[in-house]
């Protein structure tokens, strides 16, 4: 009997390769809704004093900031979500003065101005574009529909001027490159007070936000004792 033939062992089976790790999914991109969402609930937690007025300024900067759903939810996660009050059914002459409020308007200037001022209602949003020109935005008589108002601005050669009440909070978040941009913060003494942020980029070009000297919103402490009345 050949023991040396019975004795070699058998062919060696290649060793398995691992398999691929599942890649992650992409982060999901944050919306505008999203942010408004993540602001509201921080807002409440002003108004409750769950958080103070420079933590608020701080993670509200930080919403209008954040790009992906990721960014926004560590904003909150100390905070209880479902403390939001319901608002009351308004009434005829409520409902007049309530009424949806414009998602956006554009303010646009290419070698010319552009000027929003006087009695107006206020959407959520104004996107204002300077280009060689100039945009200004006076909110000083305006009405606002909503607590939360955001001004996306961009100035290239170009001037964007906000100007505020001086009873409302005002914040920003933006950069400047051979340019400037520059917010004077203002913090309301009224925590339901309407809030202005106002983001923004410029190049060779001016972006400036700041209260205006002896203008406020008269009506302001009438119009959140309707709304807390209930």
């Amino acid at each position: 009997m050949d023991l040396e033939k019975h004795a070699q062992p058998g062919p060696v089976e290649p060793a398995k390769a691992d398999p691929a790790p599942l890649a992650e999914p992409p982060a999901l991109r944050a919306s505008d809704a999203d942010r408004d969402r993540i602001a509201d609930i921080l807002r409440d937690a002003l108004a409750e004093g769950r958080l103070d007025a420079a933590e608020h300024s701080e993670r509200i900067d930080a919403v209008y900031r954040a790009k992906t759903l990721g960014e926004l939810e560590p904003l909150v996660k100390d905070l209880p979500v479902s403390g939001v009050r319901p608002r009351p059914a308004a009434g005829p002459r409520e409902a007049l003065e309530t009424d949806t409020p414009v998602d956006a308007e554009n303010l646009i200037a290419v070698f010319s101005s552009s000027t929003r001022k006087g009695r107006w209602r206020v959407g959520r949003r104004t996107n204002a574009f300077a280009l060689f020109g100039n945009v200004e935005i006076d909110l000083t008589e305006a009405l606002f529909q909503q607590r939360l108002t955001v001004v996306n601005a961009t100035a290239i050669f170009g001037n964007v001027e906000v100007r505020v009440p001086e009873n409302l909070s005002l914040r920003g978040s933006g950069t400047g490159i051979f340019g400037n941009f520059e917010v004077h913060t203002l913090e309301a003494d009224d925590p339901e007070a309407p809030v202005v942020v106002v983001n923004g980029h410029s190049v060779f070009g001016n972006i400036e936000a700041k209260p205006k000297r002896g203008k406020r919103i008269a009506d302001l402490h009438d119009r959140l004792r309707k709304r807390l009345d209930f």
